[in-house]
Parts: structure tokens; sequence; C-alpha cells
């Protein structure tokens, strides 16, 4: 009976252990996979952002051209009718 008792230990002991390491590891790595996405969450945030601005910039600039094209045109038109 001892040496049925120890064969368990022996193949027991070690096959716990692994397992408490795999369980250890998954929670590690769920913990990672969380931050990692946090952090990509973030990053996107930022980059929309930016585009907000860009954008905005962008829309101002159209603008502002399309005023001075405006100026040119009637420009133009007064020098043809003038001529």
């Amino acid at each position: 009976m001892a040496d049925v008792t120890q064969t368990i230990l022996t193949v027991g002991m070690p096959t716990l252990a692994v397992l408490v390491g795999i369980l250890v590891n998954n929670s590690r790595l769920t913990d990672l996979r969380s931050y990692i996405d946090m952090r990509f969450v973030e990053v996107d945030r930022r980059f929309d952002a930016l585009l907000q601005i860009i954008d905005a910039r962008f829309a101002e600039q159209k603008a502002e051209l399309l005023r001075v094209e405006q100026v040119m045109d009637a420009r133009l038109r007064h020098l043809e009718e003038n001529r």
C-alpha cells in the first residue's frame, strides 16, 4: 500500500504543480491582453482626436481657398467686362 501511495504522490504532485502553473500563466496572459487592449483603445482615441483636428483645419483652408477663388473670379470677370 505504501508503494501505491508513493506512486500516486510521485505522479500527482508534479501534475498538480503543472496545472497550477498553467492557471497562473493563463491569468497573467489575460491581464496582459486586457492591458494591451486598453492601450490600443487609447491610441485609437488619440488618432480620432488628431483626425478631427486635421478635418477642422482642412475645412478652414477649403473655405479660405473658396473665398480666394471667388475673389479671383470676380476680378477676372471685372477685367473681362472692362475690355
